[in-house]
């Protein structure tokens, strides 16, 4: 029987302190500590002597006497090496044994000292001292911050705790056949263990916490012992009472089988008072570590020992139980309710908690109002926060649908995780997708089913097709489906049943041209990932790292497919041809396919007749994948392939290029006689997919380009623009070959100077004319970015300096300042361009070409290298900052790191600042609207912000001369035009005044003053306005930074690894209303306030470049 508990006089509660009703005998003494600590806040503890503890001897080294590591205390040991604990806890056994109290009091000295007290209780006071005096004596050292931080160290607190969990599993172990059912030892220990987890420091709570969550699963262990001794005496008794016979041995087994009930029954009895005097409050705690430790913990005496925690006791032991409890399935309510707490480690646990119960089937039954009541907020967490939360949660909702507790119609929401954007997270809902709705592992009837194609890869891929026809509109987003589902889906590496269903002659009715196509996409995506691939963007943008063993698969990966394709894949081409959606896909996959086994197999026939049927769908078709793809691989057949193969794939080319040269001279002669220009549109953007990938001699056709462009100012603009890029890749290879040859001879030279000056006198004829151009807006913007494409990249290859003082001199080309201030107006309209009207313009195909990033790069190219004075155009570039959106943002952050690490860019800045200004001033003389000028000097002061971000830290001092120079030559040019330009100060200046030190911001404000001294600022009191409001702000940060310098002095420098001082009363926070310990939490512990707290914050955050 357990000891009769001491219960203390009724003591007045408060109601805000109020707890749930549980047995008296478990919590008097807490509420005892409560009304104590109430009386006596504020007071000190002198009451209680808290004597000093010895001093810590040192661990026996090895090759000590067991002597000396007998003279170590118990929480040296736990300290020290984890293989000196068992030999300490028998020590410590034998010696409880010997003399109680001795023991006892060494034990409890080893609770608190865990817990950071160096409070030590005397032998003689054991039967005396009360656990609630004794624990608000341990609540007083805290409050006076006696207490020691055991988190001082994370890896020194892991050691710690294991070593303590350690500890106490061993000694519960050792205890089992003694102490452990004496009613005395872990009775009085977890009286100690609940109180200190009931009060406010958070050290205490922790480790009290700690201690008792691993003291139920130490006594799970012993009581799952004795249950299997209890069986095992129960059989061996049923087989003594079938002989009918009475004896010793019945009477022995029947006694037998009571003392090991009756240590059951304790054990239990055990569990049952640290559930419901720690956990059932402390899984509230305002510490998510403690919550999270309760709910793991509670996830694992569910599964060892469910008889105990899966029934609701609670319901056995106390008088009354709430109409919410009777509709929850007993403790795993705790489970549903801490899927809702607001830290993700605890939603993490108790979804793993309830993962590793629904993988039980005994369990079923005990979950089914759980799940009915939580279910939602299960598929909820899907798409957590966090993202580990929302993984664990998928493998959540599996074990739901393996049950099927989960109605269909509630997955929607699961499903567009397939192409969210955490890989981990799309990967585990794929694994969902193929075992629920492909493989219909949890369907039971189909599971029941035997003998039918059920599991084959043409159903599996049947019902993957009917996923994809979701995403047909957008190819990416079926590439996201497919990576997805790849790893779990292995009938999308039978190629040959993919093939088989593509070239069936009569297709089932379900394989419309929709599915045909997505089909297609399946198989060219699976590909690309059987070889190594990636079929998504990534998102380090980092090329992946392979083993040599993977790369080995890859490679067989790669003869399978070409084995499995060999034959059919001219029928595949020749059955697709004529579709651009289909041909695209189908015949890049030749790309990863091992051309070497064309001719290992003697298959060299369909080797020729794929290269035939290749050049024949790049004549077929006039869009840009179609072309790219054709034109990709017949450059891999001719490239790749070997022997007569090779000869015979390069011949293919060469005769493409002949006839497409030929077909192109008979377009422009027809549109020079009034023809139609779509076959010229149509075969110069396959000459420019062509010349994309190697050089095509072009010699006689050259010249017919530039006559058709200088007679014919009427053409279209896209037929100008693809006639434009054809002459600039044709310069380009021709500039290749002469700077890869060895000797160059002055022909060469010539003609390649001739074609480049051609080619920049039709490209600064539109420059000069845009009035020139044709069409309606979009058009004209089409070609507008083409011209300013071009121009930069030949301005950079042809840059004079790269050719100064070589023979290639005479290549060398720097445009005239006056173009360049020509090219900066038509890139400063096409940047003005909105993104709605770049969306809605023509020609999508090309768009990644065509928009305000590719005209950015063009500028930023053109400043980083060098190849226009940079004077003029970065200032330019730079004061576009806060008018672009983010990814041409992101283009200018890295022009302005490539500046810097070229010098001093202070001059840049504020020439980009001026400009900015300059704008706003235009937009104020106008006379618009109020709000426009409001909107334009704001761009301005942001603009401003964020170039002064990127001084600071080390960087104030390190560029300390740049920002003084800005100021001052900002201080200038705002007095140029006094007052009209006062504004500058304010808006601009001020920004980067912050970042200089108290002796320069003294002395700007002396000059300033200087310059006022003469001035009559009281006649225009509004122009003068800002000068006032910039001084003003100039004496208040002077101020501020003189006031902390004063604060410091004085001071005792932080030293590194140490805690800085904490706030004396800083403000509580409080999670619970009913929880006890976080009403004084804050103001006792130490652990948990912010380091660094009254540190000073940077004003304006730095500019990531």
């Amino acid at each position: 029987m357990e000891d009769e508990p001491v219960t203390p006089q009724p003591p007045t509660r408060r109601s805000k302190r109020a707890r749930a009703q549980v047995r008296s005998a478990y919590f008097t003494r807490t509420d005892k500590i409560e009304d104590v600590l109430e009386e006596e806040r504020g007071e000190s503890s002198d009451d209680f002597e808290v004597p000093r503890r010895k001093a810590k001897r040192n661990k026996a080294t090895e090759g000590a006497s067991n002597l000396a590591a007998a003279d170590l205390s118990l929480i040296e040991v736990i300290k020290g090496e984890r293989k000196e604990i068992p030999d300490a806890v028998k020590r410590w056994v034998e010696q409880y044994e010997r003399n109680q109290k001795s023991a006892m009091a060494e034990l409890l000295t080893m609770l608190f000292e865990a817990c950071g007290a160096k409070y030590r209780l005397q032998e003689e006071d054991i039967d005396e001292t009360d656990v609630d005096d004794v624990v608000v004596a341990l609540v007083n050292m805290a409050r006076r911050g006696e207490v020691e931080d055991c988190q001082s160290s994370k890896r020194d607190f892991k050691n710690f705790k294991d070593n303590l969990e350690y500890f106490l599993d061993t000694l519960v172990s050792e205890c089992q056949n003694g102490p452990l059912f004496d009613q005395t030892l872990f009775n009085q220990c977890l009286d100690y263990i609940i109180a200190l987890s009931c009060t406010p420091p958070r050290s205490y709570r922790q480790m009290a916490s700690l201690m008792g969550l691993k003291l139920v699963t130490s006594f799970i262990n012993v009581a799952k012992i004795l249950g299997s001794q209890r069986d095992t005496t129960q059989r061996q008794l049923d087989a003594e009472k079938k002989k009918k016979t009475e004896g010793p041995r019945v009477e022995s087994l029947t006694k037998r089988l009571s003392m090991t009930h009756e240590k059951i029954t304790k054990m239990e009895d055990l569990m049952r008072k640290i559930f419901e005097g720690l956990f059932s409050h402390r899984y509230q705690d305002i510490d998510p570590d403690i919550r999270m430790s309760c709910i793991e913990s509670l996830g694992v005496w569910v599964l060892s020992y469910p008889s105990l925690f899966l029934q609701d006791y609670r319901a056995k032991h106390s008088d009354q139980k709430s109409n919410f409890d009777k509709r929850t399935d007993s403790n795993l309510i705790y489970f549903g309710w801490t899927l809702n707490d607001k830290s993700s480690s605890v939603r993490k646990a108790s979804v793993l908690a309830l993962q590793n119960l629904y993988e039980v089937d005994d369990y079923v039954p005990s979950r089914d109002l759980l799940t009915k009541r939580f279910y939602k907020r299960m598929i909820e967490l899907a798409d957590d926060i966090d993202i580990s939360v929302s993984v664990c949660a998928i493998g959540l909702v599996k074990q739901l649908l393996r049950h099927q507790l989960v109605p269909d119609k509630e997955l929607g929401p699961l499903y567009d995780l397939l192409i969210d954007d955490p890989a981990d997270v799309r990967h585990t809902i794929g694994a969902l997708v193929y075992d629920h709705l492909i493989a219909q592992k949890f369907n039971k009837t189909q599971s029941r089913s035997t003998g039918s194609d059920s599991d084959s890869s043409e159903v599996h891929i049947s019902r993957m097709l009917k996923i994809l026809k979701e995403f047909s509109a957008d190819p990416i987003l079926i590439s996201y489906v497919i990576d997805d589902v790849w790893e779990y889906m292995g009938a999308m590496k039978d190629w040959k049943c993919i093939i088989r269903m593509l070239l069936a002659d009569n297709p089932s009715a379900e394989l419309d041209d929709v599915d045909a196509t997505n089909l297609i996409r399946l198989l060219f995506a699976s590909i690309r990932k059987a070889v190594g691939e990636r079929i998504v963007p990534a998102t380090d943008n980092r090329n992946p790292h392979h083993t040599k063993a993977q790369r080995e698969m890859f490679e067989s990966n790669k003869r399978d497919i070409t084995v499995a394709m060999m034959k059919t894949f001219p029928q595949l081409i020749r059955k697709f041809m004529s579709d651009k959606d289909k041909v695209s896909p189908l015949v890049e996959i030749v790309v990863h396919m091992n051309l070497e086994r064309y001719s290992l197999k003697r298959q060299e026939q369909n080797f020729k007749a794929i290269l035939k049927l290749m050049k024949e769908a790049l004549f077929k078709h006039g869009e840009k994948d179609a072309l790219r793809s054709c034109v990709k691989a017949i450059k891999f057949c001719a490239t790749e392939s070997q022997g007569e193969l090779q000869d015979f794939a390069q011949n293919q080319v060469k005769e493409l290029e002949d006839e497409l040269i030929a077909k192109l001279k008979f377009a422009i002669k027809n549109v020079m006689n009034g023809g139609d220009e779509y076959s010229l549109l149509v075969n110069l953007k396959r000459l420019y997919e062509l010349q994309l990938s190697h050089k095509v001699p072009l010699e006689s056709l050259y010249q017919d380009i530039v006559h058709i462009l200088r007679n014919f100012r009427n053409i279209d603009d896209e037929v100008v623009a693809f006639l434009l890029l054809n002459m600039f890749l044709h310069v380009s290879w021709c500039l290749q070959s002469v700077l890869s040859s060895e000797t160059v001879s002055e022909a060469s030279l010539s003609s390649l100077s001739g074609k480049r000056d051609a080619l920049l006198e039709q490209l600064e004829y539109f420059l000069h004319n845009p009035s020139k151009f044709h069409g309606d807006g979009g058009c004209k913007n089409q070609l507008a970015y083409r011209v300013c494409g071009i121009l930069a990249d030949i301005w950079c290859l042809f840059k004079r300096t790269k050719f100064a003082l070589t023979k290639l001199e005479i290549l060398g080309y720097s445009p005239d300042e006056f173009v360049v201030e020509k090219y900066w107006k038509m890139c400063g309209q096409l940047l003005n361009v909105s993104g709605d009207a770049e969306d809605e313009e023509g020609n999508k195909e090309y768009v990644e070409e065509t928009n305000a990033d590719a005209v950015m790069f063009a500028l930023g190219k053109l400043v980083a290298t060098d190849s226009v004075p940079k004077e003029h155009l970065a200032p330019e570039i730079i004061s576009q900052l806060e008018n672009c959106g983010t990814s041409v943002g992101e283009i200018v952050k890295h022009l302005l790191t490539a500046l810097k690490k070229k010098g001093d860019i202070s001059d840049i800045l504020l020439e980009a600042l001026k400009r900015a200004y300059q704008r706003y001033l235009v937009v104020v003389s106008s006379g618009n609207d109020e709000s426009q000028s409001i909107k334009s000097f704001q761009e301005c002061e942001n603009l401003a912000a964020r170039l002064s971000g990127s001084y600071v830290g080390v960087a104030r001092n390190k560029f300390k001369a740049e920002v003084l120079n800005i100021v001052k030559e900002g201080i200038n040019y705002a007095f140029s035009h006094a007052p009209k330009q006062l504004s500058f100060l304010d808006g601009v200046v001020l920004h980067f005044v912050s970042k200089l030190p108290a002796p320069d911001i003294l002395d700007i404000m002396r000059g300033i003053e200087r310059r006022t001294e003469n001035e009559k600022t009281d006649e225009d009191p509004s122009g003068w306005r800002p000068y006032h409001t910039f001084l003003d702000t100039l004496r208040q940060k002077y101020l501020k930074n003189e006031a902390g310098k004063d604060g410091q002095e004085g001071t005792s420098v932080r030293r590194w690894g140490r805690r800085p001082h904490k706030n004396q009363n800083p403000q509580g926070k409080k999670l619970f209303d009913e929880q006890s310990s976080s009403e004084e939490e804050d103001s006792i512990s130490g652990s948990d306030q912010a380091a660094g707290a009254n540190e000073n914050q940077e004003e304006d955050a730095p500019l990531n470049l």
